[in-house]
């Protein structure tokens, strides 16, 4: 059975020699240890953003139709969930700076080769798109694992914050900024973008805190199964982890799918304006950076609940849907459950990174991820032909009160009040 974890980055020198006491101190965006894995972090979360969005350029441009681009769409959900199990393992078994590294590396020379297969080559484009989501799924759980390495306990809930920050940042000002390119690089010329900001999330990032508690030598290292495995009797060994996962991934899985497919078609229908989609889905990010701006110094008691009611506020945007509201009321509620989303998030991996041992973290941050992400393509799959089966508003209305529901019933698993084991005491 695996000890209580010890915070190895709590124990080690900050970056450049500093005592850890001096590095708690300061800020993490004057820690440029965390400012080299932050702008790592950011530029593989760009490139992930912007590639189904310059694929959906090649469609405009007709370099590829939409059929093919539902083929490489595809085939990069399949590579990155089966590289995040994988990943998971080899970031415990090894470095989760090499992990990075190669991972970043391998979408980095898979992206120039799905330009080159674009409209010449399927199986060239589609054999590069599962490179480059395997690419993306390695590095998931490495860099959450990376994380806990390079910043010590006491800051990681803020580091948490900044990490979000920068993707609700991208993801605000992503399209315009991709948009603006397009006028004057072709679909070819962004996609070689992409496989720099991969060059860089490959590079930049400086190496973490060593040597993990539990490393065994090659000759004693079980099968890969055997160490997956492992992983999910730790996740099992926190009842809060497997409460909260289960309650993201119904919130996910119904209600973001249900507001992804219903929220053109009430825009359009309902609204007879295109304005309300856009105005929601921007909304959206706007509160999830306020969210994140919140939470980054917010330490509320009860700090599982407090998440878990967070992630519940998302049931009203598929709500706002239902209900015979003004627009703005819309536009309000997507506004909610976005600062919703990030008071789940943050505390979320922060609680992860504290708990669950450190030998284990990329594994168990690999199921997270598995998980939450891995089924909101099924999610997708079923509520669009049940919306045009049953009607927008039954769906809808189901589908909120899932994700009222879901955080309710995981909030009364008893670790889940402060996300952390009963006994385990403060640290």
């Amino acid at each position: 059975m695996a000890t209580t974890p010890t915070h190895t980055a709590e124990h080690a020198e900050g970056a450049g020699g500093e005592p850890p006491a001096t590095a708690a101190r300061r800020g993490v965006l004057r820690d440029p240890a965390f400012l080299r894995l932050w702008t790592g972090t950011t530029a593989s979360g760009l490139a992930t953003w912007a590639l189904p969005f310059v694929l959906g350029l090649a469609v405009l441009d007709r370099t590829i139709g939409a059929g093919t681009l539902g083929l490489l769409l595809a085939a990069r959900t399949a590579g990155f969930l089966v590289a995040v199990a994988v990943g998971g393992v080899l970031a415990d078994r090894y470095s989760r700076r090499g992990v990075v590294l190669w991972a970043g590396l391998a979408a980095a020379a898979a992206t120039p080769l799905l330009a080159a297969g674009l409209g010449r080559s399927l199986p060239l484009a589609l054999a590069a798109a599962v490179v480059a989501g395997a690419g993306q799924g390695a590095c998931r759980p490495a860099f959450q694992a990376l994380t806990a390495e390079v910043v010590d306990e006491e800051r990681r809930q803020a580091a948490n914050a900044a990490m979000t920050l920068s993707v609700r940042a991208t993801t605000l000002a992503g399209p315009s900024l991709t948009a603006l390119l397009a006028v004057v690089l072709d679909t070819w010329a962004l996609l070689l973008g992409i496989g720099l900001l991969w060059l860089a999330a490959a590079l930049v990032p400086g190496p973490g805190a060593g040597t993990r508690p539990g490393a065994g030598e090659p000759g004693t290292r079980a099968s890969f199964a055997a160490e997956f495995a492992e992983g999910l009797r730790e996740a099992r060994r926190h009842p809060w982890f497997l409460a909260g996962l289960g309650a993201l991934t119904v919130v996910i899985a119904t209600g973001y799918s249900a507001t992804g497919v219903a929220l053109p078609l009430v825009s359009r229908d309902k609204y007879d304006t295109e304005v309300v989609l856009a105005a929601a889905m921007t909304a959206y990010t706007l509160g999830a950076l306020g969210g994140a701006l919140v939470v980054a110094r917010w330490r509320p008691r009860a700090q599982g609940w407090a998440a878990l009611a967070g992630l519940a506020l998302y049931g009203f945007a598929p709500l706002s849907l239902v209900l015979p509201v003004h627009w703005v009321v819309v536009v309000a509620a997507y506004a909610v459950a976005g600062v919703g989303i990030e008071l789940f998030n943050v505390p979320w991996f922060t609680a992860t990174q504290r708990e669950v041992a450190p030998d284990k973290l990329a594994r168990v941050s690999s199921l997270d991820f598995m998980l939450s992400y891995g089924l909101a393509p099924a999610g997708l799959a079923l509520i669009a032909p049940a919306i045009d089966h049953f009607g927008p508003g039954p769906v809808l209305a189901v589908c909120a009160g899932l994700c009222f529901a879901a955080p309710a019933v995981a909030a009364l698993v008893p670790s889940a009040r402060s996300f952390a084991r009963a006994g385990a005491g403060a640290r």
